[in-house]
């Protein structure tokens, strides 16, 4: 059976190099290059992070690419910090120099350049905004043809946003970061006809990181994967932390954990509500992973990190 071709386009924060690390323990995908989108982190230590990953994970074959876009709304360095953090973990830190290529072009150019020349349609699997996507179709609209799918880690339909007035006053906290960061992208994705599959925090808040699954990786901290999966949420749980960017991930491996439901949808670009998704009766249509099995999805994330890298 074919592999499953996948462009990863994340934005650098601690959910997101753990997405990385799960993806690239997928037997059945191709990775076609990972692009990072100066959102959630910051853009240099990001990279490295990624870039570090890859070799430290025998994938140093993998390009990366730097996404040059930008948003409506910065993250709070508050966030943006930990990629910072991330770049100094000591186990991404053994080797002088790194084998990952950042390729020259910018990462809406690379995704472009890679969906052209791809040999079948391909999923975007994104964990940070739409800003990169909707770039990169603005760029070239053919290439809407060659998506498969977007699987997207992102936004809200029937819970309260993660917006807090703390770092956004003029917003009313319907709304989810990815989304708010830039709700004119979201909205440009929204008026093609690539399917769309979101993991929201209507189901991302049914899956907090708690103590007790970090204690279960380090019952098999020997295994390089769960160590620094570890580390990386030992660094996330002094806060409120859910496996929003992990969770949407492991639907590209094992859909079959989850329930998924069909609503129709409109998105919000002005005013208060900026990055609402909302439901609406004639919106556009999307489909929303609705629920999961949280054992299950806990034993798949320590089986996929308990191994052993091949050297």
């Amino acid at each position: 059976m074919s592999k499953k071709l996948v462009l990863f386009d994340h934005d650098g924060a601690i959910d997101d190099i753990l997405a990385t690390m799960l993806l690239m323990t997928m037997p059945h995908v191709q990775p076609l290059g990972i692009i990072v989108t100066p959102a959630d982190c910051y853009i240099n230590a990001a990279l490295n992070v990624t870039r570090k990953l890859l070799d430290f994970m025998r994938c140093h074959h993998i390009p990366v690419a730097e996404s040059t876009v930008r948003g409506i709304h910065p993250f709070p360095a508050l966030y943006r910090r930990d990629s910072l953090i991330m770049d100094n973990f000591p186990l991404l830190n053994q080797q002088d120099t790194l084998k990952t290529p950042l390729v020259p072009e910018t990462g809406q150019q690379f995704m472009v350049n890679t969906l052209q020349n791809a040999v079948e349609p391909v999923t975007l699997m994104v964990t940070g905004p739409l800003t990169t996507v909707a770039t990169a179709l603005e760029m070239n609209p053919e290439i809407e043809g060659k998506i498969k799918e977007i699987v997207w880690m992102g936004g809200v339909l029937n819970v309260s946003g993660n917006v807090e007035r703390e770092f956004a006053p003029e917003h009313d906290g319907t709304a989810e970061w990815n989304a708010y960061w830039d709700a004119i992208a979201v909205e440009r994705v929204w008026q093609t006809q690539i399917p769309l599959i979101l993991c929201t925090l209507d189901i991302t808040n049914t899956v907090p990181v708690t103590a007790e699954f970090i204690r279960q990786l380090a019952k098999q901290r020997h295994y390089p994967l769960s160590d620094l999966a570890g580390l990386c949420y030992a660094l996330a749980i002094p806060q409120d932390y859910y496996c929003w960017d992990v969770l949407a991930t492991a639907y590209l491996h094992r859909p079959e954990l989850f329930s998924v439901k069909a609503w129709k949808t409109e998105v919000i670009t002005t005013g208060y509500s900026q990055g609402r998704i909302k439901v609406v009766e004639n919106g556009r249509k999307v489909l929303a992973m609705d629920s999961i099995n949280t054992e299950a999805f806990h034993h798949y994330l320590l089986q996929q990190w308990g191994r052993q890298l091949i050297s």
